[in-house]
């Protein structure tokens, strides 16, 4: 007869295997064979058990052939499945006693949703059959939040992946789990003393289904409220908060007022490796920081207290270099700049090596000397000596390795851009010599395309043995197509714009079948068509094209551009009459420029040179010098830039500086004809215009603060507009400063130089020579900080300052008689729509023609400015 072993006679003996536990893991093993007496109670309980009485001899191990696999207490889970699992099936041969059943207990525990496993057996000649009996643990259904908002339980579902998480199984250890990782959740947002509870509760519609629910009680957001050290003897506790990169804010009172500071673990390490920056930077090198604590002021406030043991100073004595074949000792001398006698400053030896956190690859170093001489795998390791109490001898290790040249460069993630596109601006070009500097550089161009979202941009470097290496560029496609659908006030009426710029054409495929998705693109060239309107009294097309690679094989850029405007006194409908107008202004202009990248005097400079034409047509219009008749204009233009900002949008550093020169033939030179005459007709005198233009850009962009978000931004720009005879000066190109620099629509022949706090054209002179200013100046400091920064949308807010001026001409100019402001604002970014802000400005000064201060004015903007 056959029997149900359970092991618990086995298990008093020690003999057999481990065959089944419970969730505190205990194994027991029940072998109910009385002599037979239970043959035929068995029999009748249990089909499967046969007549004959059989025992298992734990003495002798023996093999049994398995006839079934029965599974009991599955609920959730396929039985058949299960089974399988276990890697038990009907055929296969086991031993008993033997590993086996053992081992697939140890499976089914660790799948984490039972509360209790056993195996039963039933013998039966030399087959045998298992019963694997397991009880399920309750499964968790549903998550819920008490004591915090709807957006806080959102992000707690999200980054705890409880969606994911659901009819999972219930455990004090996963509760346990999610509690701490709430608590830390909150901690990092300032609340220290944050609690977590949970309550369980059964689902009434499933009896092994509970809800959980996550009660938060936060408390008190608790901000740094001092700082103080002790042990320090060479330098004040206030000099060492300033070595601070955040923390240190905590001096500035009113910025306390304002804000606090949210005190975070992981930011106490990183400033105390500030604190010890700033002692190894002068020669410190042994200085520690003891230990550290937080202890409480208030219930809202706490303090960090530092203890400094600060050490002798140190001197290098001897300098020397091991390793070194490539480059002489002395040629590596003359970078790391570093001679016996100087005190040891741990941060300049390592930003000048180019290792650990001071290595920036933009900056020249022993590292970025090999790196960018193909020795990719190359490595600097300084040992220092120390000789004495204040003496350190420096041997630098050099590992040089072989050169590396670039095996194949792999692009991944553009689905709208082409291949074509991306690799002319590539400059790691496979077979060639790996160049560090070249890496950033085509990094920082991939950027400036506008069509990849910088933040996603990270060059991944695949060694493929140690002479080849892969480069993979994994790119983030951004919208950076522009739909404008808006209307604005000027000049005392609406004008409504409509606009659309495309950033990725592909003009060679207009014609090809099947490409219109839904325009074709591909070959990141630029097309924006505009139109304004009020109606019968302003109406302006405007059409440009550019394309960044002429001919497809150099950097040289195309820009073609054509606008017609036409402007009347008709205002529409007056008294339910078709107003007549009685002047006109009509403006046509052509021009075409080449642009090229240049590699002298460095990679950042660009030349841009331009020829246009313009026609201006007026009939008893008063705005300019000239009221009747035609004037025509040949412009030729050179801009010298250089751009070296490491985003067009946003940028954090970098710069951005521009001298453009803008001339006319000097027609009064070989036309005969005397301008000093005061009857010339004005058709005679302004036929063709003639001028010289000068205008000076630059703009700095400066990351402040540990993370390098909150950037200062400061700009100049000056612009001067002459004449080659004094008897002729131009009516057009003159400069109207003040305002936003948007009137709503677009004036052709003046530039429009924003001012904020000031009406549009409020700072501009006017007499009756000039009706514009002929030079201008301006300056600005702007802090900017970013509030949201994603591939889909971005919203910074600024605060500002800025001074400047229009004058008649160079003899009345002054850089230091300007008219100031200050304000805030905010800017916002989408991608159909482009760049959008509102700014308020107070202009602390008077405007042309007035004696008191402007006042607050508010601000809307449009577009890049620089």
């Amino acid at each position: 007869m056959g029997g149900r072993y359970t092991g618990k006679e086995a298990s008093k003996k020690r003999r057999g295997v481990r065959l089944s536990k419970n969730m505190k893991r205990f194994a027991v093993l029940v072998l109910p064979m009385l002599l037979g007496c239970l043959s035929v109670e068995a029999q009748t309980a249990n089909e499967l058990l046969t007549e004959s009485p059989q025992m298992v001899n734990f003495d002798t191990p023996k093999s049994y052939i398995i006839n079934d696999v029965v599974v009991e207490g599955i609920r959730f889970m396929n039985r058949d499945l299960f089974a399988a699992s276990t890697g038990f099936q009907k055929g296969d041969s086991i031993t008993i006693p033997g590993n086996a059943i053992t081992s697939a207990i140890e499976k089914i525990w660790s799948q984490r949703v039972f509360s209790d496993v056993k195996i039963e057996l039933a013998i039966s000649g030399d087959e045998i059959d298992l019963f694997i009996i397991v009880e399920e643990l309750p499964r968790i259904l549903g998550y819920t939040f008490e004591g915090i908002n709807k957006s806080q339980s959102n992000e707690l579902v999200e980054s705890l992946e409880l969606n994911k998480s659901r009819a999972s199984e219930y455990s004090e250890y996963l509760l346990e789990k999610r509690m701490d990782a709430i608590r830390n959740y909150f901690v990092e947002k300032g609340f220290r003393n944050a609690d977590v509870s949970v309550r369980v509760a059964n689902d009434p519609l499933n009896p092994l289904g509970v809800r959980v629910t996550f009660v938060v009680d936060k408390g008190n957001k608790v901000k740094l409220g001092d700082i103080t050290f002790e042990g320090n003897e060479l330098y004040s506790s206030g000099r060492l908060r300033g070595a601070m990169k955040e923390m240190r804010r905590i001096d500035w009172k009113f910025w306390n007022f304002l804000k606090g500071y949210k005190l975070k673990d992981n930011k106490i390490e990183d400033e105390i490796d500030n604190i010890l920056d700033f002692y190894h930077a002068r020669g410190y090198r042994n200085a520690t920081i003891v230990f550290d604590s937080i202890y409480p002021i208030n219930d809202k406030r706490v303090g960090l207290r530092f203890s400094v043991d600060e050490g002798n100073k140190y001197y290098f004595r001897d300098i020397s270099w091991v390793g070194n074949s490539i480059y002489s000792t002395e040629q590596l001398n003359d970078i790391l700049g570093l001679s016996s006698g100087d005190a040891y400053d741990r941060k300049t030896l390592h930003t000048r090596l180019g290792i650990g956190r001071e290595a920036n690859p933009e900056d020249m170093s022993i590292t970025s000397l090999y790196q960018n001489n193909g020795y990719l795998f190359s490595s600097i390791d300084p040992a220092e000596i120390i000789i004495g109490e204040d003496s350190i001898d420096l041997e630098i290790r050099i590992f040089e390795g072989n050169q590396v040249a670039i095996n194949e460069v792999i692009i991944t993630g553009n689905t709208k851009v082409n291949d074509e596109v991306i690799r002319r601006e590539l400059y790691t070009i496979p077979g060639e010599l790996y160049d560090h500097s070249l890496l950033m550089r085509t990094y920082r161009e991939l950027g400036q395309t506008q069509l990849f979202n910088p933040d996603a941009l990270a060059p991944d470097r695949v060694p493929i043995s140690g002479e080849l290496v892969n480069i993979r560029w994994g790119l983030e496609e951004m919208a950076s197509d522009q739909l404008n659908l808006s209307g604005g006030w000027g000049a005392g009426m609406f004008i409504g714009s409509a606009g659309v710029t495309f950033t990725n054409v592909s003009i060679k495929d207009f014609f090809k079948r099947g490409a219109w998705r839904p325009y074709p693109h591909g070959q990141a060239q630029r097309l924006s068509l505009n139109v304004n309107t009020n109606g019968s009294y302003y109406n302006s097309f405007s059409a440009t094209f550019s394309e960044p690679w002429l001919g497809g094989k150099k950097p040289n850029s195309l820009n073609v551009s054509a606008y017609y405007s036409h402007m009347t006194d008709s205002y529409g409908f007056m008294y339910g009459l078709l107003q007549k107008s009685t002047m006109h202004f009509r403006t046509l202009g052509l021009s075409a420029g080449l642009g090229r990248r240049l590699n002298w005097p460095d990679r950042y400079f660009t030349l841009y040179n331009e020829i246009g034409y313009q026609l201006y047509n007026l009939h008893n219009w008063t705005g300019f010098l000239m009221g009747d008749g035609k004037a025509n204009i040949i412009t030729l233009k050179t801009i010298l830039a250089r751009n070296s900002v490491d985003s067009p949008l946003y940028a954090r550093s970098g710069s951005d500086i521009s001298i453009e020169v803008a001339l006319t033939p000097p027609v009064s030179m070989f036309d005969g004809v005397d301008y000093s005459n005061p009857d010339l007709s004005d058709k005679q005198r302004y036929n063709w215009i003639e001028f010289y233009k000068t205008k000076f850009k630059a703009q700095w962009f400066y990351p402040l603060g540990y993370n390098g978000k909150l950037v200062l931004m400061t700009r100049m720009e000056l612009g001067y507009l002459g004449a080659y005879n004094r008897h002729k000066y131009s009516p057009f190109e003159g400069f109207d400063v003040g305002g936003d620099g948007m009137v709503g629509y677009s004036i052709y022949g003046v530039d429009i130089i924003a001012l904020r706090g000031y009406e549009n054209g409020g700072l501009t002179p006017a007499n009756a020579i000039h009706r514009y200013a002929n030079v201008y100046n301006k300056y600005t400091v702007e802090l900017r900080y970013p509030l949201v920064m994603q591939s889909s949308s971005m919203i910074w807010g600024i605060v500002f300052a800025e001074a400047g001026n229009g004058y008649l001409g160079w003899r009345d100019f002054n850089p230091f008689r300007v008219k100031r402001s200050l304000g805030i604002g905010a800017r916002l970014w989408l991608p159909m729509i482009g760049l959008l802000g509102v700014d308020w400005g107070y202009g602390f000064d008077a405007p042309f023609g007035s004696n008191k201060a402007n006042g607050g004015k508010v601000h809307f903007t449009m577009g890049l400015q620089l």
